[in-house]
């Protein structure tokens, strides 16, 4: 096999959660150009219909939107459902949904620790069950959580975030062993400081300095940098890597102080 075959996606479909823009839209748009059908999902439908066409640009394939609260388990599975009778399978899931709520722990309020639960952890394992038995059919699939180096170590106020960042290596490990026989794997990207909406949201200027100053290169990551590494475990290239925890974070876990 020609070793650029090895990233060669054609015939399958990827289903991105959190397609519509930063770092979902950047890899639904690198598994497009290397030949895969797309669905995105957002809870937004004019965020959607406008990153659609961005990513499907200037190739040939097929794609889908599908508006859903994935925080709502019923609307998790219904993205699944939906998908599968639209697009005819899924061979590639990214489970890249999430919220930060951040708060101080003895101030966590009991709605805020639930929603960023159900969407950053518990979405990820539905949309799992609910695709794994068309994989296990083909004895073919790729699942890519998306954790956090946040997930590895943590800042304050992130207690919801970190013990759900965390808990998705866990849900990764525990995947690839049991999908593992059935020619499935499971693997977690988790990513540094990169410039989306939600730090940039939620950090002041002096604390995005410090992210920066964190990484080796000086420099927060570009979404498109994360496209890369998606493609790699989404495809051939990638058939012997499973249960594994791909940092992506500009060198930030390099230090040790």
């Amino acid at each position: 096999m020609n070793n650029l075959n090895l990233f060669d996606l054609s015939g399958r479909v990827a289903l991105v959660t959190g397609g519509s823009k930063g770092l979902g839209k950047a890899m639904a748009r690198g598994l497009a150009q290397a030949g895969a059908d797309i669905v995105i999902s957002s809870r937004h439908a004019e965020e959607l219909e406008k990153a659609l066409p961005e990513i499907l640009e200037g190739t040939r394939q097929r794609g889908l939107t599908v508006t859903v609260d994935l925080s709502k388990r019923s609307e998790a599975e219904r993205l699944a459902r939906t998908a599968l009778e639209k697009m005819g399978r899924v061979d590639i899931l990214i489970n890249n949904a999430g919220t930060n709520l951040p708060s101080p722990i003895d101030q966590v309020r009991d709605e805020d620790w639930d929603e960023v639960l159900a969407l950053n952890l518990s979405a990820c394992m539905v949309l799992s069950r609910a695709l794994v038995p068309q994989m296990k059919e083909r004895r073919w699939g790729r699942i890519i959580h998306i954790s956090s180096v946040l997930g590895l170590g943590s800042k304050v106020g992130r207690s919801a975030y970190s013990a759900t960042k965390r808990g998705v290596i866990g849900l990764t490990q525990a995947g690839a062993l049991d999908l593992g026989p059935f020619g499935i794997t499971v693997n977690c990207i988790a990513p540094g400081p990169f410039l989306t909406d939600l730090p940039l949201r939620l950090l002041n200027e002096g604390e995005k300095k410090k992210f920066s100053d964190r990484t080796a290169l000086g420099r927060w990551g570009k979404p498109e940098e994360m496209a890369g590494p998606a493609l790699l475990l989404a495809s051939e290239a990638g058939s012997y890597i499973t249960g594994e925890v791909l940092v992506v974070d500009g060198g930030v876990m390099a230090h040790t102080l």
